[in-house]
């Protein structure tokens, strides 16, 4: 057996949902975390997207012997959180549907450590974007019907690499409420 993922929690101490990313080049967004706007291309029989070319944009540096790429349709209402990784690198794309996506810090040696980013994604905003190892990650949906993530790592799947966090623990303190009442 191997040994626990581990990582350092901040001491958040007001609930919050952090910064709201607006914008790909924000000054706020997690050192190391990056957003790629995609194109859709839609026509009278629905949409198309590209998630990746295998050795181009966001997964250009993923190892074509190691990269596994999966999809997770989710219910409204969902929240899937919070996962961290010791050596995995997300690529996740929003294919349907609209996700509230969370983002940690939490690397100790970070000038970020602690900082927690909001990316609201999917639909009406199709950004794909890189998570690098030791950012806790998670995603609550928040359209009314199912949503679909496709999403390409670096590594086949490990569960000695995965470390999980529960979403309301107080270190990291996300605010999961609707904001906007």
């Amino acid at each position: 057996m191997s040994e626990p993922v581990e990582y350092a929690l901040p001491d958040n101490q007001q609930s919050s949902i952090g910064n709201v990313i607006l914008k790909p080049d924000s000054d706020q967004i997690i050192p190391g975390v990056r957003i790629f706007p995609y194109a859709l291309w839609p026509d009278d029989r629905g949409y198309f997207l590209e998630v990746a070319r295998t050795g181009q944009g966001g997964v250009s540096d993923f190892p074509h012997e190691s990269t596994q790429i999966s999809a997770a349709l989710s219910l409204p209402g969902t929240i899937k959180a919070f996962h961290i990784h010791r050596f995995q690198t997300d690529y996740w794309s929003p294919a349907s549907g609209m996700f509230q996506v969370a983002l940690v810090d939490l690397r100790p040696d970070s000038p970020a450590f602690g900082r927690r980013n909001t990316l609201y994604v999917g639909a009406l905003r199709p950004w794909q974007i890189l998570i690098p190892p030791g950012v806790g990650h998670g995603y609550k949906v928040i359209s009314h019907e199912p949503a679909m993530l496709v999403y390409v790592t670096n590594r086949t799947y490990n569960p000695a690499d995965e470390g999980r966090i529960p979403y309301n623990d107080p270190g990291i303190h996300y605010d999961w409420e609707l904001q906007h009442k």
